[in-house]
C-alpha cells in the first residue's frame, strides 16, 4: 500500500483476515509512528503506546498511547502522553507497578544524539467515567547518566527492586553518536523508582533493546539487537537478575532492528523481530539519522574500541520464532507478514520505506496472542491470533 492508502485506513477498526486473524491500523494524526509497546490493564483492556511526528530525531516526536477495550471493535482515539516541544521523545514503555500505578518510561533526546538522552518516567492515570482517555503527570527525569535508552519492559526482582532493561549510548568527545559503543545495562531502583543505580553487562558492546524473559526458580534469559547486524544475541542470570553471563549468539539471525521476547503460558519463548541478517542483504545506508538535515560538523564516532554498526539491512519479514528450550534455538518460524522490508529511508510520505519492524507482543489470558509493529514507518499495525494460533506455527517448523 502507498502511504495515503495506509492512512486512509488508519481508523482503528478490527478487520478480519483468515484462520482466526484480525488486524486493524491505529488511529493517529501524526505522518510518522514507530516503536509500539503493547501493555495489559488491570481490567484486561489493552493499551498501545508508541511514537509519532514528522521524523525520528525531530523535535515533534511525541508518545502517543490509544486502548482497546474487552469486546470493542476498534481502537480508540490516539491520546498524547508527552509535550517537550524541544526533544525527540521515543520508545515508550509501559509498566504497571505492583502497587498497581501504571508508568510510562520513554526516551528524551535533542535532535539525533541519542548519545544526550535522557529517560523520562511519568505516571498514566486513566479515567475512570471514560475508559478511552489516558492522561499523564508532570513526570520527571530518572537520575541516570545521559545516552541511556529503553525499549523493553521492567521486571521486578525478587527482593521487590524495578529492573529497567537499559542500552547506553555511550558519548564520544567531540564526535557524533553513530550506535559504534553501545552497550547494554540494567537500571536498578530500591525505592519504587525515585532512584536509580546502573549497572553495566561486560562483553555487551553491540547489544542493545535488552528484552527480559523469566523463566522460574530465579533464572531469567534476556536478548539483544546486535548493532553489527549478525544474530539476537542472549545473556543469562541464574540470580533473578542480579548478574548476567557474556551475551552469546542464538541462531536468530538480526538485521540492527528492534526484538520482542515474552514466555508463553505453555512455556515456550517467542521471539518477534525480523529474522534477516546483514550477511542476506546488500542494502545498507550512513546511519539512523542521516536524513535530519541536520549541520553538524562532528566527524562520525571512531569505531576503535567498539564495533561498526550496520544500517539500511531490510526489516521484513516480521515473524514469531519459537523455542521450546527456554530460548536456547528457535526451530519454529511464523511469518507474520511479509515484504521486502526496505529501510534506506525513515521517511514516511514519499512511499520509499516498506518496513514491518519494532515487533512487540503478549498473550493474553484466554491464549489469544497480541501484536503490533510499524508499518513502512507510517502506520502501527496491530495483529490478533485467536487461540490455537500455534498449529501454524508448528506446521513452517524448519
Amino acid at each position: 500500500m502507498n502511504p495515503e492508502k495506509i492512512a486512509r485506513g488508519m481508523n482503528g477498526l478490527l478487520k478480519p483476515a483468515s484462520h482466526g486473524r484480525v488486524e486493524a491500523l491505529l488511529p493517529s494524526p501524526m505522518i510518522q509512528n514507530h516503536a509500539a509497546f503493547l501493555h495489559l490493564l488491570s481490567d484486561d483492556t489493552l493499551a498501545c503506546a508508541w511514537f509519532g511526528g514528522t521524523l525520528e530525531g525531530k523535535s515533534d516526536i511525541s508518545i502517543f498511547a490509544s486502548v482497546l477495550t474487552t469486546d470493542a471493535i476498534a481502537w480508540g482515539p490516539p491520546q498524547r502522553l508527552s509535550f517537550d516541544l524541544s526533544h525527540s521523545e521515543q520508545n515508550p514503555v509501559l509498566f504497571t507497578a505492583p502497587d498497581g500505578k501504571l508508568w510510562l518510561f520513554h526516551t528524551s533526546q535533542p535532535s539525533g544524539n541519542q548519545d544526550e538522552c535522557r529517560i523520562r518516567m511519568a505516571e498514566v492515570l486513566r479515567d475512570a467515567s471514560d475508559p478511552l482517555t489516558l492522561t499523564t503527570s508532570d513526570g520527571r527525569y530518572l537520575d541516570l547518566p545521559r545516552g541511556c535508552f529503553v525499549r523493553a519492559p521492567l521486571v521486578v526482582r525478587d527482593d521487590g527492586a524495578w529492573l529497567l532493561p537499559i542500552f547506553r549510548c555511550v558519548q564520544r568527545p567531540g564526535q557524533k553518536w553513530n550506535g559504534s559503543h553501545d552497550t547494554a545495562a540494567v537500571g536498578v531502583s530500591l525505592d519504587q523508582g525515585r532512584t536509580w543505580q546502573l549497572e553495566d553487562l561486560d562483553q555487551s558492546t553491540g547489544c542493545v533493546h535488552m528484552s527480559p524473559v523469566p523463566l522460574g526458580e530465579r533464572r531469567v534469559a534476556a536478548f539483544f539487537r546486535r548493532r553489527q547486524a549478525d544474530f539476537v544475541y542472549r545473556t543469562d542470570s541464574t540470580d533473578g537478575g542480579r548478574s548476567w553471563s557474556a551475551p552469546r549468539a542464538t541462531d536468530v539471525p538480526n538485521n540492527n532492528s528492534s526484538i520482542a521476547a515474552i514466555r508463553l503460558a505453555d512455556g515456550r519463548v517467542a521471539l518477534f523481530c525480523n529474522p534477516v541478517n546483514a550477511a542476506q542483504s546488500v542494502d545498507r545506508r550512513a546511519s539512523l539519522y542521516d536524513e535530519l538535515g541536520e549541520d553538524d560538523s562532528r566527524p562520525d564516532a571512531d569505531p576503535t574500541g567498539g564495533c561498526a554498526p550496520i544500517w539500511g539491512v531490510p526489516r521484513g519479514p516480521v515473524a514469531l520464532c519459537l523455542s521450546d528450550d527456554g530460548g536456547k534455538t528457535f526451530p519454529s518460524r511464523l511469518v507474520i507478514e511479509n515484504g521486502p522490508g526496505t529501510c534506506l529511508s525513515n521517511d514516511s510520505t514519499d512511499g520509499r520505506n516498506k518496513e514491518m519492524s519494532y515487533p512487540w507482543l503478549l498473550e493474553g489470558p484466554d491464549g489469544t496472542l497480541h501484536l503490533v509493529y510499524t508499518y513502512h514507518r507510517r502506520a502501527i499495525k496491530y495483529v490478533r491470533l485467536a487461540p490455537g494460533w500455534d498449529s501454524a506455527a508448528a506446521r513452517s517448523s524448519s
